[in-house]
């Protein structure tokens, strides 16, 4: 009763600390226990089979249904079955391991940064290394030994030296997973992410809704004084984050999606789904950014073709106010030059009364 004990708690602790099925591990043993009577005593594997009693740990081998165990073999083959199961053991791991991420697809993880192979670096996440690819990096970012961060995890591809766990630092799920992270009202569901637009290392445009009344989406996800946006934006690298409230009318999404810029009017065009955009003069390189960034983002965020122009009456009145305040700047000073004219008049008329008196004055002396 012993042995069955010890041997049945081993088996169940060998399969905990690898995360993989008692049954797997039965069945990799009876594979090792075949290769070990295959190398020493010869036979077509195809004719062999073997049984293990998970209770006591018994082996015994059989060739085309026929038991030839030979006497003493657990002790002969024990160093071959030992290296066959710790290989087995390994690749079942692996394969557990891969299968796990496998389901956390589209999630984030954190992990560190292990070493940079060439273009590519290598993430510790734990349980299994992970590739970041220069095609998934961010674009200015600086990645050093044992730093710390957050990965989106794309999925699983076929490399030379097998499967590899792909993640991404670019990808914009990784917005959407710290956003979930960060602002409660989004894991609830209770705020919902309607799309997302990023150049990563840049700029980032999301589009919230509410599903509740009297919950404001947007201050949800920006936070008192900032500080939600603010944590997503400080594992981000200081990317720049534009929150905006998901309308279903193309016309106000579209207006909203070109924030920080004012929009005058948008007509949207629902056939070719083109909206065309009228904004200020003064806020036409804003509405399209630097290198048409805003404009761009907000394309993508709307999915809606976007046609911006200045305000044609803007340039105009712009026009006629400058010539109105020089006019009335050229008026003023005539006003005044009339003004300083009849100041100098009443002085000389003053100074003529003036000598009129005193000639007066002398006249009647001298009588």
């Amino acid at each position: 009763m012993a042995i069955r004990t010890e041997f049945a708690a081993a088996l169940n602790q060998a399969a905990t600390e690898r995360g993989v099925d008692p049954k797997e591990v039965l069945t990799i043993i009876q594979d090792a226990i075949i290769a070990a009577y295959k190398k020493d005593y010869g036979a077509e594997t195809e004719d062999l089979s073997a049984e293990i009693d998970p209770e006591n740990g018994e082996a015994k081998v059989f060739e085309k249904g026929k038991d030839v165990t030979p006497q003493g073999f657990g002790r002969i083959a024990a160093q071959t079955a030992k290296q066959v199961l710790l290989q087995r053991i390994r690749e079942a791991e692996k394969g557990a391991i891969l299968s796990e991420f496998e389901r956390k697809v589209g999630t984030i993880v954190n992990g560190m940064v292990q070493r940079i192979e060439g273009t590519n670096l290598v993430v510790d996440l734990g349980k299994t290394e992970a590739i970041i690819p220069s095609s998934e990096k961010t674009f200015g970012e600086d990645y050093r030994l044992n730093q710390r961060l957050k990965v989106y995890i794309v999925g699983i591809r076929e490399s030379a030296r097998g499967q590899d766990v792909l993640v991404s630092r670019s990808h914009k799920g990784l917005v959407e997973g710290l956003f979930k992270l960060e602002v409660p009202e989004i894991g609830s569901g209770i705020v919902e992410i309607k799309s997302i637009a990023r150049e990563a290392g840049q700029r980032s445009k999301v589009a919230v809704s509410s599903k509740q009344t009297g919950v404001d989406p947007v201050g949800s996800c920006v936070g008192q004084k900032g500080v939600r946006v603010q944590a997503v934006i400080a594992e981000l690298g200081l990317e720049k984050i534009d929150v905006i409230a998901y309308s279903g009318d193309p016309a106000k999404f579209v207006a909203a999606a070109l924030s920080p810029a004012k929009v005058n009017k948008v007509r949207a065009d629902l056939e070719n789904k083109i909206a065309f955009v009228e904004v200020p003069e003064d806020q036409l390189s804003l509405a399209i950014g630097k290198d048409g960034q805003n404009v761009r983002l907000a394309a993508k965020l709307t999915g809606w073709k976007i046609d911006i122009k200045g305000a044609e009456n803007s340039l105009n009145i712009k026009k006629t106010t400058k010539e109105e305040g020089k006019a009335e700047a050229k008026k003023k000073p005539k006003k005044a030059s009339k003004k300083k004219k009849e100041t100098t008049k009443k002085k000389t008329k003053t100074n003529i009364k003036k000598t009129k008196t005193k000639k007066k004055e002398k006249e009647e002396s001298e009588k």
